[in-house]
């Protein structure tokens, strides 16, 4: 048998047992002819237990001959072992727990001692976009920005006890869950050894979900002490076919995670839910460390002249009303429109007439919007943000990666009323896809790189349309051979950096739903009603439109006999937003 297919044996032994986090598994020659087998692992557990358990699974030839316990297994680009990073995580230490061997040079760094204290807790820079979104979330503590809730139904019987231990299961795997953030000096993520997962079950009719939302939501997060993710469940009353239904409220902080993300632990937690609360198995992924890495290697220069060329020098339009004085509200505000199924279907089908997406077609509505609330006489420069998934990275399995990778970017834009639509889409597609060569770049790098003052606003608004991974039949198949459905997750939307946020997603009957996520200091709720009631329009009129001759004009047309939207300009910043004496901003 080769080594390779007997280290896979080994591995799956290790990773299956209790406790063990994540492992890595080699062959060293001293000399040649001899072999030992040498693991390295991440656990808290004795590593006394871990042999004794492996002596009673594997053939004794398998058994490895040295055990190690490191903070994480660091990862190349293409997934394997990064060796030399392995070796110089760990200390010169003898394993107590295993035999004395020959010494080997290849391992005389990476050995440490089988009840050594861990010392103090790893960490990594913040990337350039947690840069922006930390200093953000520190000057609005006690709002809930950036604070993000998706909500979903369970139908069926739920465990708590199991529940609980399925998501402890998932903490106890993803370093990303026990990250905190350290802002004294250089902010830097704080990777801790061990986060409780925070479960909390309210009875039927003990509370009202939408309260509870709204709830969690303010009550925020202590960026310091890690398990950014916490999760709720609301009883509901028993149908009439009496089946038991728990609505979730799952909350977590967006300066460490995205959607894609979250939908990825969340499979992790059927997973695990599914083996009793365990995590089964032993899947490999590259981590925020690795992503760390990554991005420590990459050239700016290229993006710095790509983004000096592409941010426009002259300031963009980027008011998505008219000015207006100051609403004399507070908080968020969220409101919505759709197009039917068939409605977004003959919008595809336009969209793709014209070489373009349905996101492209919501791009150029919101440009149009831009552009009709500035009043300009002649062609203008409109702008505003688009999210990318920061997933086209040259990095193994990063799309199983839980992290913040998610983007904003800036999307500029020329206007021409005489132009065709067809070339409008056609710019913004252009555009889209000289984004993707750079999408791991930060909004405030862009700003930077720009030369632009800090007032001057490359977006004011913000398009994001949703993206998370796809969930697994399978684990659906399984979920319910335990009587268990559970409803696709929804988000109920974020207040972000910007003063307007555009969400779409394909609901359940296919339907477009557009959600606005205001900021209602500045945008009342009727405007925002009306703002996302006029982008719906659009997309609605747009299909209808004559091919490749309809022009922006006429596009606009359309929503001519609708009144503006009036928006209030940027506050200036007050002295409360300043960090509290003896803090640091980053």
């Amino acid at each position: 048998m080769s080594d390779r297919v007997e280290l896979d044996q080994v591995y799956a032994a290790l990773t299956s047992l209790p406790g063990v986090r994540d492992a890595a598994v080699h062959v060293a020659r001293h000399v040649p002819g001899s072999r030992r087998i040498v693991a390295h692992m991440v656990t808290r557990t004795p590593l006394a237990e871990l042999r004794a358990a492996l002596e009673s699974r594997l053939p004794s030839h398998l058994v490895p001959t040295r055990f190690h316990r490191v903070p994480h297994i660091p990862l190349l680009p293409d997934g394997t072992t990064d060796r030399r990073a392995l070796a110089a995580l760990t200390s010169p230490e003898p394993d107590a727990a295993a035999p004395t061997p020959v010494q080997d040079p290849d391992e005389q760094a990476a050995r440490c001692d089988a009840d050594a204290d861990q010392g103090p807790p790893v960490t990594v820079p913040v990337t350039p976009q947690q840069h922006t979104l930390l200093l953000d979330a520190l000057a609005h503590r006690g709002t809930g920005r950036h604070v993000e809730q998706l909500h979903w139904r369970w139908h069926g019987p739920v465990d708590t006890d199991r529940f609980t231990a399925a998501w402890q299961a998932v903490f106890d795997r993803e370093t990303v869950l026990r990250a905190a953030f350290d802002w004294e000096t250089t902010p830097r993520l704080v990777l801790h050894e061990h986060a409780a997962v925070e479960v909390v079950r309210h009875p039927a009719g003990s509370v009202d979900f939408e309260e509870l939302r709204e709830r969690d939501r303010l009550r925020d997060f202590d960026l310091r002490c890690p398990g950014l993710l916490r999760l709720n469940l609301v009883d509901e009353p028993d149908p009439a076919d009496g089946g038991p239904c728990v609505r979730i409220l799952l909350t977590f902080h967006h300066v460490l995670l995205d959607g894609w993300s979250v939908s990825v632990l969340l499979q992790e937690f059927y997973r695990a839910y599914l083996a009793g609360g365990r995590l089964p198995g032993g899947e490999r992924r590259p981590d925020i460390r690795d992503y760390a890495r990554w991005l420590a290697g990459q050239d700016t220069a290229p993006a710095r002249d790509f983004w000096s060329s592409a941010a426009p020098a002259t300031t963009a339009l980027v008011l998505p009303a008219m000015p207006a004085p100051a609403t004399g509200l507070s908080g968020i505000g969220r409101a919505e429109a759709r197009l039917g199924a068939g409605q977004a279907d003959r919008l595809r089908v336009w969209a793709a007439s014209c070489a373009a997406t349905e996101a492209g077609a919501l791009q150029a509505a919101w440009a149009l919007l831009l552009y009709r609330a500035a009043v300009a006489p002649g062609p203008a420069l409109v702008g505003f943000g688009v999210t990318v998934p920061g997933r086209g990275i040259a990095l193994d399995s990063v799309e199983r990666l839980p992290g913040l990778l998610m983007n904003a970017l800036p999307m500029t834009v020329r206007v021409d009323p005489a132009a065709a639509m067809t070339e409008l889409l056609a710019e913004l597609r252009d555009r889209a896809l000289d984004l993707a060569s750079y999408e791991w770049v930060s909004l405030g790098q862009i700003h930077e790189w720009s030369g632009r003052r800090a007032d001057d606003k490359l977006a004011e608004s913000l398009i994001v349309f949703e993206n998370q991974r796809r969930s697994s039949d399978d684990l659906h198949s399984a979920l319910a051979t335990q009587g268990i459905s559970v409803e696709r997750p929804r988000a109920a939307g974020v207040q972000s950096m910007f003063p307007v946020t555009l969400l779409a997603h394909r609901d359940v009957d296919d339907s477009l739903v557009l959600t606005a996520v205001h900021d209602r200091a500045r945008l009342a709720d009727d405007d925002a009603a009306r703002l996302v009631g006029q982008c719906a329009r659009l997309l609605h009129e747009l299909p209808g439109l004559k091919g490749g001759s309809a022009t922006v004009a006429n596009a606009l047309a359309a929503i001519a006999d609708e009144p503006q939207v009036r928006m209030a300009q940027a506050p200036a910043a007050t002295p409360s937003s300043k960090p509290a004496r003896g803090e640091h901003r980053p």
